[in-house]
């Protein structure tokens, strides 16, 4: 089959995908000490929201026509390490996205998927772009997305899916030393994936060329918008290969992620499953306060409440998340804090203790709202109001995952 639907040919080669986590140029090895990602704010100005937006109660949705899936992922024609692998992580059916996206991508065609956040976008292009890397030798990929943590998330599905294929990589997320990622860089990777500042970073040192990279994937488009990234993008997009195959996955399709997928993409084939602005399985309510001790000690309440599972508290800046975070440590809660002031080491750690249930709350900003991918999740608080409604959707989307029902709660002075 074919990788690129213009025509072009790649000869076949055997690589096999490495599952080693440090040493050479293994698939991301030694890059866990790197840090930075996507950009501050810059003191954007927050759009008003109408308080009424943030109450909704949760549907309990009667699914009358449930999704049959057209396929297994057994059916698919992809690599068998592939499918073992997929095997070992229980992966039988796939979701809608996976079922419609994977077999039209394997035929090359440019893709645009539009989902909710939870719905498996990861998997849909990760199978057909290694697929596509253990077929033909001379295919390399690259991976853009918003933040460190999605990045990650990203690297370790991919990791998973393709162990044992012995294809090489490199994790390029930004603020710390560049040394790791140089070493893996030297090794000539098959995948990079990265955030699009450090990207540009080491495409400005020279020491990443994507002029031979044939499939782009950009992850969350609209959040890389959101967050100040288009120019890097651009320019990102315009040094890749011109004979390439492209995947654009967002959560939106306004005129603005629009424009940008249709000045690089190619007869791109769209799958939309997008349901609803937010997720039905969400309680959504307010929480009013009149002082800022009021609103601690209302914070303190909920947390105590029976029904209060791991939870995630979002807050403003970088000082209100570490302070807020110690003031519930000293309550005696289990907490910790991520944000983009902490080496990504800190919060990678803080992250794996929230999955490992260590620790029952993560206080956050903003840079924790996307690449969360911790499907036991029953609360997210709005300690402070989001910037946009936008930013609101994508933060109370972390509850409720998995067909389970959420909760919402957004402090509204009084």
């Amino acid at each position: 089959m074919p990788y690129n639907k213009s025509g072009t040919s790649y000869h076949a080669g055997g690589s096999s995908f490495n599952n080693r986590r440090s040493g050479g140029s293994s698939f991301g090895g030694g890059n866990r000490r790197s840090s930075g990602g996507g950009r501050s704010n810059g003191g954007r100005r927050g759009q008003y929201i109408d308080p009424a937006r943030f109450v909704k109660a949760a549907k309990i949705v009667e699914v009358k026509d449930e999704y049959v899936p057209m396929h297994q992922f057994a059916d698919f024609e992809i690599n068998d390490l592939i499918k073992a692998n997929l095997t070992a992580k229980g992966f039988v059916a796939p979701t809608p996205i996976q079922d419609q996206t994977i077999p039209v991508a394997l035929e090359g065609y440019d893709m645009i998927g539009i989902a909710n956040t939870g719905t498996g976008k990861t998997a849909a292009f990760a199978i057909p772009m290694l697929h596509q890397l253990m077929t033909f030798a001379d295919t390399k990929a690259l991976i853009v997305a918003p933040t460190r943590e999605l990045a990650q998330q990203i690297e370790d599905d991919c990791r998973s899916m393709g162990k044992g294929s012995g294809l090489t990589g490199a994790l390029l997320i930004g603020g710390s030393a560049m040394g790791p990622q140089l070493r893996d860089l030297r090794g000539n990777p098959r995948i990079v994936i990265g955030t699009p500042g450090r990207i540009k970073d080491h495409m400005e040192r020279g020491t990443l060329n994507l002029a031979d990279f044939n499939i782009a994937i950009l992850d969350e488009v609209d959040r890389m918008l959101d967050m100040g990234f288009v120019d890097d993008v651009r320019n990102i997009l315009d040094n890749l290969s011109p004979e390439r195959q492209s995947f654009f996955f967002s959560a939106t399709l306004d005129a603005r992620v629009k424009n940008l997928i249709l000045s690089f993409a190619k007869d791109p084939v769209t799958i939309s499953l997008k349901v609803g602005e937010t997720a039905d399985n969400i309680n959504q309510d307010v929480v009013h306060y009149f002082t800022s001790a009021d609103k601690l000690e209302k914070l303190h309440e909920i947390l105590l409440k029976e029904e209060v599972g791991k939870t995630i508290v979002f807050d403003e800046t970088q000082r209100s998340v570490e302070r807020l975070s110690n003031e519930l440590v000293a309550r005696g809660f289990d907490a910790d804090a991520i944000h983009g002031g902490k080496s990504q080491g800190q919060r990678q750690r803080a992250l794996d203790k929230f999955k490992k249930n260590q620790i029952k709350i993560l206080v956050a900003t903003d840079v924790a709202a996307r690449g969360i991918d911790v499907k036991d999740i029953t609360h997210v608080i709005n300690f402070t109001q989001p910037q946009s409604y936008e930013d609101y959707v994508h933060r109370i989307g972390r509850a409720g995952r998995a067909g389970k029902i959420g909760h919402a709660l957004t402090f509204i002075a009084k």
